[in-house]
């Protein structure tokens, strides 16, 4: 159980209790990153409607957190590992640890501002 509210909705397909778990699973992890979260939602729909195979999902997740919100998803493209809804959750939820961790770093001042370059001096040169 996370400290913080997780909303999971499935659009497109029926609510799978297996897939609902992994994603709590992961969303449970993201604790470990950041414990000043306040709000994981969660949305996985299923991106086309054919029977059997082919069918790909789509995973989006955004979470709260105080200074923002952060929102990671993938596309499925040409992407065939996205026919299983559980490697497109682990993909979401992996760019999603990434932004967070970023976000973490840029608050706690951990990213160095570069100094702009100085441009060398012109040289002018007289005929």
């Amino acid at each position: 159980m996370t400290p913080f509210p997780i909303q999971i909705t499935f659009q497109g397909m029926d609510a799978s209790p297996a897939l609902q778990a992994d994603i709590e699973q992961h969303a449970a992890k993201l604790e470990h990153f950041s414990p000043r979260l306040t709000a994981c939602k969660i949305s996985v729909q299923q991106s086309e409607h054919r029977h059997h195979k082919g069918n790909r999902y789509l995973v989006h997740i955004r979470v709260t957190l105080p200074g923002g919100e952060i929102e990671a998803g993938r596309t499925t493209g040409q992407d065939h590992s996205h026919e299983d809804p559980y490697v497109a959750v682990r993909d979401a939820f992996l760019a999603l640890r990434r932004r967070l961790e970023d976000f973490i770093r840029i608050q706690r001042g951990d990213v160095k501002a570069h100094s702009p370059v100085p441009s060398p001096p012109l040289s002018i040169r007289k005929e």
